[in-house]
């Protein structure tokens, strides 16, 4: 294939080969196919489509006329397959397109998905349309004659055309603002098409003239193009019979590009051998989509800022920014830079101060006033729009919260070794094999485990004890050796920490795969404890010949309490996100209890269920990822006279 058309020809082939692939797979998330929604797949073959989109967009100008022609000859299809791509095109692909630029196959794309997604409605407008069409003919053609006749007067020599709406573009006006079909009065639109831009502002002027302009409809997207190179003059007039006229004016040129966005780029340029358009905004956008670890987040994070509303403002400097309908200047500051993001302390928008839950409209000139310093706010996600502001924003706090961790966790290790005279360098020979065994990335990861609570400091020294030299023997200079270390302690395996001769602890919820150690008590058997518990070590200060470690055997039938803290965003439906998790992952929660703070986070804890410490690990992991869950920590259940009582009972 190289050989004959050329390396380009050949990558944009691979490309395309690859995401088909992974769309036979492909089933996307909406609100009407949820049962039967797979979202690991969706997730994986959408980043897939998407980063090939923001590595070369030619890739996906071809992946749009398939889809097309998918659409087109789609009633050969079972139903429930019809309604499932119907999907996938409305909520990525028409998007995409959107995006790109390309509103000849967007719009195709629309009234197709609805026709399969909405049947009954999709008929309904259908015949609305179909019932008035001779009377908007007869409408169309008086106003295009008087426009005409006026414009050749004045020495315009353009050509003007009716510009009907679009079946879904009618239907969702329709929902949005509770209208009957009889209550829309801007079915029809005018298109003015000249040859040069200075006709342009001409055909605009005597379009004024004839019709009473709208002031606050007029956008000029010829001096400032939108960020996919669409150009063209928007006005909305009131025209005959009072009724509201959109009329849109651009060049041929001009007119090729909105039709056919990105795919018209080349038709101007010359040689065979171009480089790849670029757009960074939506290349940037769709990076930072695909940041997102979760899979259910990043679904709907999607689905939210693909959707094809959006608004167009203007830094100081002129520049345009294209963001989706209902964003705050804190979106546009994380647009612009994630540190102008963090320092974001005001706005100004158009000259004067507004608050920074401000909805941008496009149009808006918007400046932003920083600190010298970071300093965002838990409130803002509450108040931000976009997913990429969003992530950033809990990015910055979790990586604060990740800081307070690695210093806890890096502490209480060093401790431990020094506390056992284990020397750094046998912590260093054992670092890759500790990290390996708990699917840890580096050493930080390690240290941030042990802060959160969900490594045991314990189980990381007996790996360093198993590759460290002897210690040496204590000088008069060096303090004693604890109760423990000169002794052998007596092992122990047992299937069932509830058995005849032992017993959970209750203060600490200990778990198979968990650093254990077993209090020999008197007449109430071995009572079994994490070895980082803190009862189990005021035991083994006052009695340590009665302290001896455990192996707990995993059975996959027993499932057994683990107590987790969370620190979450004080938000409703967080916790909804959080047992929707763990209720996929299929465990039992066994108690939850939350308490509200000050500063609008909120304490969430929770005793769940699970089979083994490697499973619970698992768990606090794809915990952690959600959106608005700050911290995921395993916890002690209580301390005091009652945690003390229980650890020997």
């Amino acid at each position: 294939l190289e050989q004959r058309f050329g390396t380009t020809v050949r990558q944009l082939v691979e490309g395309v080969t690859k995401l088909h692939h992974s769309e036979r797979k492909m089933e996307i998330f909406n609100e009407a196919s949820r049962r039967r929604m797979s979202i690991a797949k969706s997730a994986d073959n959408l980043r897939k489509l998407l980063v090939a989109v923001a590595e070369d967009l030619r890739v996906m100008v071809i992946k749009l006329a398939d889809r097309l022609h998918n659409m087109q000859t789609l009633d050969s299809m079972p139903p429930e397959k019809q309604v499932q791509i119907a999907a996938e095109t409305l909520q990525v692909y028409a998007p995409l397109a959107h995006r790109l630029g390309i509103y000849q196959i967007k719009a195709q794309l629309d009234d197709l998905a609805f026709k399969y997604l909405y049947p009954q409605e999709y008929r309904e407008v259908s015949q609305k349309v179909a019932q008035t069409r001779a009377e908007r003919q007869q409408e169309v053609l008086h106003l295009v004659h008087t426009l005409k006749e006026r414009l050749w007067e004045r020495g315009v020599r353009a050509d003007v055309m009716g510009r009907p709406k679009h079946l879904w573009s009618i239907f969702r006006k329709m929902q949005q603002q509770q209208l009957d079909y009889n209550q829309i009065y801007d079915i029809i639109a005018l298109r003015v098409l000249t040859d040069t831009v200075e006709e342009c502002y001409m055909a605009l002027g005597i379009v004024h003239e004839l019709w009473k302009p709208i002031p606050a409809l007029f956008y000029d997207y010829i001096a400032a193009p939108k960020p996919n190179g669409y150009q063209s003059l928007h006005t909305k007039v009131i025209g005959p019979n009072e009724r509201t006229l959109e009329v849109q004016i651009r060049t041929w040129q001009m007119h090729q590009v909105a039709e056919y966005g990105v795919a018209a780029h080349w038709r101007y340029k010359e040689g065979a051998d171009q480089k790849p358009l670029q757009l960074p905004s939506l290349q940037q956008q769709l990076r930072d989509l695909t940041d997102f670890k979760s899979n259910l987040e990043f679904l709907t994070s999607v689905f939210r800022d693909m959707a094809t509303d959006e608004v167009l403002v203007f830094t100081p400097k002129g520049d345009l920014i294209d963001l989706p309908e209902g964003s705050t200047p804190i979106d546009f500051a994380y647009r612009i830079h994630t540190e102008i993001g963090h320092r974001c302390i005001g706005a100004r928008v158009n000259g004067r101060i507004v608050p920074l839950d401000y909805k941008l409209r496009t149009g808006d000139v918007v400046e932003i006033l920083t600190r010298q310093t970071p300093q965002p706010s838990y409130d803002w996600l509450r108040i931000v729009r976009t997913s990429s502001a969003r992530g950033k924003i809990r990015a910055y706090f979790r990586e604060a919260r990740r800081a307070e961790f690695i210093a806890h966790g890096r502490s209480v290790l060093e401790r431990e070794l020094e506390r056992l005279r284990l020397p750094t360098s046998a912590f260093r020979d054992a670092l890759p094999e500790i990290l390996k065994s708990l699917n840890l990335r580096a050493e930080n990861d390690l240290y941030a485990s042990i802060g959160e609570g969900l490594t045991s400091v314990q189980a990381v020294v007996q790996r360093v004890r198993g590759v460290s030299p002897p210690a040496p023997a204590p000088t008069q200079e060096s303090p004693p050796a604890p109760a423990t270390a000169g002794r052998e302690i007596r092992a122990m395996q047992i299937e069932d920490a509830d058995g005849y001769m032992t017993r959970r602890a209750t203060c600490c919820y200990p778990l198979p795969g968990d650093e254990l150690r077993g209090y020999i008590s008197r007449g109430r058997g071995i009572i079994v404890h994490r070895a980082a518990c803190p009862n189990l070590r005021a035991l083994e200060d006052k009695e340590p010949e009665r302290i001896m470690h455990i192996e707990w055997l995993a059975h996959k039938d027993h499932a057994y309490p683990a107590a987790l803290r969370f620190e979450t965003l004080d938000r409703p439906g967080v916790l909804g996100d959080i047992t929707t998790i763990l209720g996929t992952a299929g465990v039992n929660i066994a108690d939850v209890r939350v308490k509200r703070t000050p500063n609008l986070t909120a304490q969430v804890d929770m005793v769940v269920q699970v089979h083994s410490a490697t499973e619970l690990r698992a768990i606090t992991q794809k915990l952690a990822s959600l959106e608005d869950v700050l911290a995921v920590s395993r916890i002690m259940e209580g301390k005091g006279k009652d945690a003390s009582r229980r650890a020997t009972s």
